[in-house]
Protein backbone atom coordinates (compact mmCIF):
# COMPACT_ATOMS: atom_id res chain seq x y z
CA UNK A 1 0.00 0.00 0.00
CA UNK A 2 1.70 3.41 -0.89
CA UNK A 3 1.74 5.82 2.04
CA UNK A 4 1.97 9.30 1.10
CA UNK A 5 3.44 12.61 3.25
CA UNK A 6 2.68 16.35 2.90
CA UNK A 7 3.60 18.74 5.32
CA UNK A 8 1.96 22.15 5.41
CA UNK A 9 4.76 24.30 5.97
CA UNK A 10 6.77 22.62 2.87
CA UNK A 11 3.85 21.45 1.06
CA UNK A 12 5.54 18.46 -0.20
CA UNK A 13 4.58 14.91 -1.32
CA UNK A 14 6.64 12.14 -0.46
CA UNK A 15 5.64 8.25 -1.39
CA UNK A 16 6.66 5.82 1.13
CA UNK A 17 6.97 2.14 1.07
CA UNK A 18 5.74 -0.37 -1.41
CA UNK A 19 3.62 -0.14 -4.95
CA UNK A 20 0.29 -0.55 -5.13
CA UNK A 21 -1.14 -3.73 -7.13
CA UNK A 22 -2.59 -2.52 -10.58
CA UNK A 23 -6.39 -3.87 -9.32
CA UNK A 24 -5.45 -4.22 -5.66
CA UNK A 25 -8.79 -2.53 -3.78
CA UNK A 26 -7.95 0.54 -2.13
CA UNK A 27 -10.06 0.44 1.43
CA UNK A 28 -7.28 3.05 3.34
CA UNK A 29 -6.30 6.30 2.43
CA UNK A 30 -2.88 6.27 3.94
CA UNK A 31 -0.91 10.20 4.08
CA UNK A 32 0.41 12.38 6.10
CA UNK A 33 -0.31 16.16 6.47
CA UNK A 34 2.30 17.71 9.44
CA UNK A 35 1.08 18.49 11.55
CA UNK A 36 -2.75 17.22 11.42
CA UNK A 37 -2.89 13.99 10.28
CA UNK A 38 -0.85 11.01 10.31
CA UNK A 39 -2.26 7.06 8.70
CA UNK A 40 -1.00 4.33 10.53
CA UNK A 41 2.59 2.65 9.55
CA UNK A 42 2.09 -0.45 10.50
CA UNK A 43 -1.17 -2.36 11.43
CA UNK A 44 -2.49 -2.29 14.94
CA UNK A 45 -1.00 1.44 15.11
CA UNK A 46 -3.79 4.24 15.31
CA UNK A 47 -3.34 7.36 13.18
CA UNK A 48 -2.46 10.67 14.68
CA UNK A 49 -4.71 12.82 15.03
CA UNK A 50 -4.40 16.90 16.07
CA UNK A 51 -7.23 18.86 14.89
CA UNK A 52 -9.08 19.68 18.48
CA UNK A 53 -9.06 18.01 22.13
CA UNK A 54 -13.18 17.29 21.17
CA UNK A 55 -12.47 15.66 17.80
CA UNK A 56 -8.95 14.03 17.91
CA UNK A 57 -9.62 10.85 19.66
CA UNK A 58 -12.73 9.92 18.00
CA UNK A 59 -11.23 10.13 14.79
CA UNK A 60 -8.18 8.39 16.14
CA UNK A 61 -10.59 5.45 17.12
CA UNK A 62 -10.46 2.40 14.89
CA UNK A 63 -14.37 1.67 15.85
CA UNK A 64 -16.82 3.48 12.54
CA UNK A 65 -19.22 4.34 15.50
CA UNK A 66 -16.76 6.93 17.32
CA UNK A 67 -16.14 7.90 13.49
CA UNK A 68 -19.80 8.52 13.02
CA UNK A 69 -20.20 10.68 16.31
CA UNK A 70 -17.24 12.70 14.91
CA UNK A 71 -19.23 13.74 12.16
CA UNK A 72 -22.34 13.94 14.03
CA UNK A 73 -20.59 16.63 16.36
CA UNK A 74 -19.21 18.38 13.89
CA UNK A 75 -23.31 18.34 11.44
CA UNK A 76 -24.48 19.91 15.15
CA UNK A 77 -22.41 22.20 15.56
CA UNK A 78 -20.42 23.31 12.81
CA UNK A 79 -20.14 26.92 12.91
CA UNK A 80 -15.78 27.02 13.78
CA UNK A 81 -14.96 23.60 12.69
CA UNK A 82 -11.94 24.08 10.78
CA UNK A 83 -11.17 22.27 7.21
CA UNK A 84 -8.51 20.85 8.44
CA UNK A 85 -10.88 18.74 10.75
CA UNK A 86 -13.42 18.01 7.98
CA UNK A 87 -10.70 16.67 5.82
CA UNK A 88 -8.99 14.42 8.80
CA UNK A 89 -12.95 13.22 8.85
CA UNK A 90 -13.56 12.65 5.36
CA UNK A 91 -10.49 10.40 5.43
CA UNK A 92 -11.59 8.31 8.56
CA UNK A 93 -15.16 8.45 6.90
CA UNK A 94 -13.38 6.49 4.04
CA UNK A 95 -10.88 4.20 6.07
CA UNK A 96 -14.60 2.84 8.08
CA UNK A 97 -16.20 2.46 4.85
CA UNK A 98 -18.54 5.44 4.64
CA UNK A 99 -17.30 6.55 1.29
CA UNK A 100 -20.49 8.54 0.07
CA UNK A 101 -19.81 10.86 3.47
CA UNK A 102 -16.05 10.62 2.86
CA UNK A 103 -17.01 12.01 -0.25
CA UNK A 104 -19.23 15.06 0.87
CA UNK A 105 -16.99 15.71 3.73
CA UNK A 106 -13.94 16.55 1.69
CA UNK A 107 -15.97 19.09 -1.24
CA UNK A 108 -17.17 20.59 2.17
CA UNK A 109 -13.93 21.07 3.60
CA UNK A 110 -12.65 22.36 0.29
CA UNK A 111 -15.04 24.67 -0.21
CA UNK A 112 -15.18 26.17 2.89
CA UNK A 113 -11.64 26.62 2.45
CA UNK A 114 -12.59 28.35 -0.64
CA UNK A 115 -14.45 31.22 0.84
CA UNK A 116 -12.39 31.97 3.62
CA UNK A 117 -9.42 32.44 1.18
CA UNK A 118 -11.93 34.84 -0.66
CA UNK A 119 -13.08 36.88 2.82
CA UNK A 120 -9.11 37.04 4.94
CA UNK A 121 -6.15 38.90 3.76
CA UNK A 122 -3.46 36.65 1.96
CA UNK A 123 -1.42 37.24 4.82
CA UNK A 124 -4.07 36.43 7.42
CA UNK A 125 -2.03 34.13 10.02
CA UNK A 126 -2.28 31.25 10.07
CA UNK A 127 -4.50 31.37 7.08
CA UNK A 128 -1.51 30.29 5.21
CA UNK A 129 -0.84 27.07 7.02
CA UNK A 130 -4.28 26.13 6.71
CA UNK A 131 -4.24 26.78 2.82
CA UNK A 132 -1.16 24.60 2.58
CA UNK A 133 -2.91 21.94 4.63
CA UNK A 134 -5.79 21.94 2.55
CA UNK A 135 -3.82 21.74 -0.57
CA UNK A 136 -2.00 18.86 0.90
CA UNK A 137 -4.66 16.92 1.82
CA UNK A 138 -6.68 17.53 -1.98
CA UNK A 139 -3.95 16.39 -3.37
CA UNK A 140 -2.85 13.53 -1.55
CA UNK A 141 -6.25 11.63 -0.15
CA UNK A 142 -8.09 13.77 -3.68
CA UNK A 143 -6.96 10.68 -5.70
CA UNK A 144 -8.54 7.87 -2.99
CA UNK A 145 -11.78 9.98 -2.14
CA UNK A 146 -12.90 10.93 -5.95
CA UNK A 147 -11.45 7.93 -7.33
CA UNK A 148 -14.45 6.35 -5.57
CA UNK A 149 -16.71 9.52 -6.05
CA UNK A 150 -16.29 8.92 -10.12
CA UNK A 151 -17.55 5.58 -9.82
CA UNK A 152 -20.81 6.83 -10.26
CA UNK A 153 -21.31 10.39 -12.08
CA UNK A 154 -24.68 10.86 -10.98
CA UNK A 155 -23.77 10.55 -7.20
CA UNK A 156 -20.54 11.98 -7.40
CA UNK A 157 -23.17 15.11 -9.09
CA UNK A 158 -25.42 15.21 -6.41
CA UNK A 159 -22.79 14.87 -3.37
CA UNK A 160 -21.20 17.64 -4.46
CA UNK A 161 -24.28 19.92 -5.11
CA UNK A 162 -25.44 18.60 -1.22
CA UNK A 163 -22.34 19.81 -0.11
CA UNK A 164 -21.88 23.24 -2.00
CA UNK A 165 -25.10 24.09 -0.50
CA UNK A 166 -24.56 22.96 3.03
CA UNK A 167 -21.22 25.18 2.81
CA UNK A 168 -24.13 27.74 1.32
CA UNK A 169 -26.15 26.93 4.73
CA UNK A 170 -23.14 26.82 7.32
CA UNK A 171 -21.02 29.83 7.20
CA UNK A 172 -17.83 29.33 8.87
CA UNK A 173 -17.77 31.92 11.74
CA UNK A 174 -14.24 32.63 12.00
CA UNK A 175 -14.54 34.91 8.75
CA UNK A 176 -16.54 37.06 10.61
CA UNK A 177 -14.37 37.57 13.61
CA UNK A 178 -12.26 40.38 13.95
CA UNK A 179 -8.73 38.94 15.21
CA UNK A 180 -8.77 37.75 11.27
CA UNK A 181 -7.41 40.20 8.89
CA UNK A 182 -9.92 40.47 6.07
CA UNK A 183 -9.80 42.21 2.50
CA UNK A 184 -11.75 45.04 1.79
CA UNK A 185 -15.21 45.35 2.14
CA UNK A 186 -18.08 43.63 3.84
CA UNK A 187 -17.29 40.59 4.95
CA UNK A 188 -20.96 39.08 4.15
CA UNK A 189 -21.08 40.35 0.84
CA UNK A 190 -17.01 38.96 0.10
CA UNK A 191 -18.17 35.39 1.59
CA UNK A 192 -21.36 35.23 -1.19
CA UNK A 193 -18.51 35.92 -3.79
CA UNK A 194 -17.23 32.98 -2.63
CA UNK A 195 -19.96 30.75 -2.86
CA UNK A 196 -19.93 32.16 -6.25
CA UNK A 197 -16.59 30.90 -6.92
CA UNK A 198 -17.23 27.75 -5.84
CA UNK A 199 -20.52 27.39 -7.63
CA UNK A 200 -18.72 28.27 -10.83
CA UNK A 201 -16.11 25.54 -10.28
CA UNK A 202 -19.13 23.00 -9.72
CA UNK A 203 -20.89 24.45 -12.97
CA UNK A 204 -17.67 24.33 -14.82
CA UNK A 205 -17.35 20.38 -13.51
CA UNK A 206 -21.16 19.25 -14.64
CA UNK A 207 -20.18 21.13 -17.91
CA UNK A 208 -17.17 18.88 -18.34
CA UNK A 209 -19.10 15.77 -17.82
CA UNK A 210 -22.20 16.78 -19.89
CA UNK A 211 -19.56 17.10 -23.08
CA UNK A 212 -20.12 13.19 -24.31
CA UNK A 213 -16.43 13.74 -25.54
CA UNK A 214 -14.79 14.54 -22.41
CA UNK A 215 -17.31 12.03 -20.31
CA UNK A 216 -15.59 9.58 -22.58
CA UNK A 217 -12.12 10.28 -22.49
CA UNK A 218 -12.31 10.54 -18.61
CA UNK A 219 -13.72 6.40 -18.01
CA UNK A 220 -11.43 5.42 -20.42
CA UNK A 221 -8.47 6.67 -18.65
CA UNK A 222 -10.08 5.12 -15.56
CA UNK A 223 -10.34 1.84 -17.33
CA UNK A 224 -6.99 1.92 -18.55
CA UNK A 225 -5.86 2.68 -14.84
CA UNK A 226 -8.07 -0.33 -13.08
CA UNK A 227 -10.07 2.39 -11.52
CA UNK A 228 -13.00 0.48 -11.08
CA UNK A 229 -11.40 -2.71 -9.34
CA UNK A 230 -9.21 0.07 -7.09
CA UNK A 231 -12.03 1.86 -6.22
CA UNK A 232 -15.89 0.14 -6.83
CA UNK A 233 -15.77 -2.64 -4.60
CA UNK A 234 -18.51 -3.29 -2.67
Amino acid sequence: MKLAIATAAAAAAVLWCTQVHAAEPVKQVNIYVEPFYRSPRSAGEPPRVAVGARYDALLASSRREDILAARDIVTADPKTVTPMTMMVLAVRLYDVGERDEAVFWFYVAKDRMLVLTEVATPAAIPLGQAVEAIRAFSTLAGPVINGYAFCDLKNQQAIRARALDWVAANPYQVMFMQQLPARAGDRATLAAAGLRVARDNAAKERAYFEDEASRTGFYATRKQNDMEAKFCWR
